[in-house]
């Protein structure tokens, strides 16, 4: 279980966080969902390490998230795939795969990793030789997913996986993070201007709003909550 009390992150005189409090048990994808500026990327960004809290408490079973660096984290299954499809250009599809399991020194295991990889996105297993700067945009994410789930992890941060892809793509993101969470446990947190989209894969929903938790419950319950569909779905 992941849970976190109390949260509050400042960057320098502006608070991006006050307070916030949620948990999320193993196995559940969260949407988390707001307007620009609502500190959603903050939120991952701290859970992953880059970012240092102000106050409050983080914690990923036994481990104390907001006292561990980064790598230490990747090593505690925690991984983070940032906004901007975040693969090297300059590698190949295959060399990007292999830097997510940089750290860990059993090949066999790594080699069935990119196997799973590869049956999970079957387009990258047809250009694991091809540079990641001549894939498409979503083929780009697809291969950020991929890269963070060669660390084996156990709780997965996604930030703005849609971003820039036509909706066909967006659709089969989501239904792959989807089928992660069903086929191997993996706990989700899902940080999504796509709202709508966000909240018919996941578990439950978070809304921020300047920092703050507006409403959390079941994804369900939110996108029929008449306040939350007039503010943040549109309709």
């Amino acid at each position: 279980m992941l849970r976190v009390k109390n949260l509050t992150v400042d960057h320098g005189a502006i608070r991006a966080l006050h307070g916030v409090s949620i948990s999320i048990e193993k196995g559940q994808l969260a949407a988390v969902i707001g307007a620009n500026g609502a500190g959603k990327t903050t939120l991952l960004r701290t859970l992953s390490g880059l970012n240092k809290a102000t106050d409050g408490s983080a914690t990923w079973g036994d481990l104390n998230v907001l006292h561990s660096k980064p790598e230490s984290l990747v090593r505690h299954g925690i991984s983070h795939v940032s906004e901007g499809k975040s693969v090297i250009p300059e590698l190949t599809v295959s060399e990007n795969l292999d830097l997510g399991a940089l750290w860990r020194r059993n090949r066999k295991e790594s080699a069935q990793s990119k196997n799973e990889v590869v049956e999970l996105f079957p387009r990258l297993g047809e250009r694991l030789s091809q540079r990641a700067d001549s894939l498409s945009g979503g083929e780009r994410q697809m291969l950020a997913i991929g890269r963070s789930m060669m660390s084996k992890p156990q709780l997965l941060l996604l930030d703005e996986p849609s971003l820039g892809l036509a909706p066909l793509v967006v659709e089969q993101i989501f239904q792959s993070i989807r089928d992660l969470t069903n086929s191997l446990g993996l706990t989700v947190i899902l940080v999504e201007q796509n709202a709508i989209g966000a909240l018919k894969i996941a578990d439950i929903g978070i809304v921020l709003n300047l920092g703050s938790i507006a409403a959390t419950g079941s994804a369900a319950a939110l996108r029929d909550d008449p306040a939350v569909r007039a503010a943040y779905l549109g309709f």
